[in-house]
């Protein structure tokens, strides 16, 4: 089975290439094109996946989008109401408002027509963690600044399954906390978060 990953439209976009639940091939747009954080949609990196893996993009099964937009256009709307709740500012105009932006631009930009499948940011992050982690069983935390709307999960993963246990959700948030202090401190928000670790 050949399963693409894929992000995009935030920061890092990245694309990645499973075959029967073994990564083959994984890469930064920003590798390609050379534009540090790239947003856009990894174009190049989703070759270079189909490249590596040796097929074309007919043989793909599903791809798998990193968070579902319309999940996370609800928490934008609020944050949107109430700026003063999040220091997080949509870069790409009015985009944001339209949840079916990525799926029409992975059809339109990579020519994609297959499946196309939306999964929840913070099960993203836990599922690239545990599956990958070579234990047969674990505790599980996410930490980051927001997803559609949880901002830290906590769980298990045993075999081929995740539990999810609990969640904290937007507007409280250790990430954001940390990107506010990297802000305060004049370094860029998505870039300079390692800098105040020292």
């Amino acid at each position: 089975m050949n399963v693409v990953g894929l992000s995009a439209f935030y920061h890092e976009s990245a694309c990645c290439l499973l075959q029967d639940g073994r990564v083959v091939a994984a890469a930064e747009e920003e590798r390609f094109t050379r534009v540090k954080h790239d947003p856009r949609l990894p174009v190049q990196a989703f070759r270079f996946c189909l490249q590596a893996g040796g097929i074309g993009i007919d043989e793909i099964d599903v791809l798998a989008y990193y968070e579902q937009p319309v999940e996370k256009l609800s928490r934008q709307l609020w944050a949107h109401a109430a700026p003063s709740a999040s220091p997080e500012r949509p870069a790409d105009g009015l985009a944001w408002l339209d949840p079916g932006h990525p799926e029409r631009a992975i059809r339109e930009g990579l020519g994609y027509e297959g499946p196309i499948r939306f999964y929840d940011h913070h099960a993203s992050h836990a599922a690239s963690a545990f599956f990958f982690s070579g234990f047969p069983a674990a505790a599980v935390l996410t930490v980051d600044g927001v997803g559609e709307w949880a901002t830290t999960t906590y769980g298990a993963g045993r075999g081929a399954a995740l539990e999810r246990f609990e969640e904290v959700e937007f507007p409280h948030s250790l990430g954001l906390l940390y990107s506010t202090v990297t802000s305060y401190l004049g370094f860029a928000v998505n870039d300079g978060e390692y800098k105040v670790m020292g």
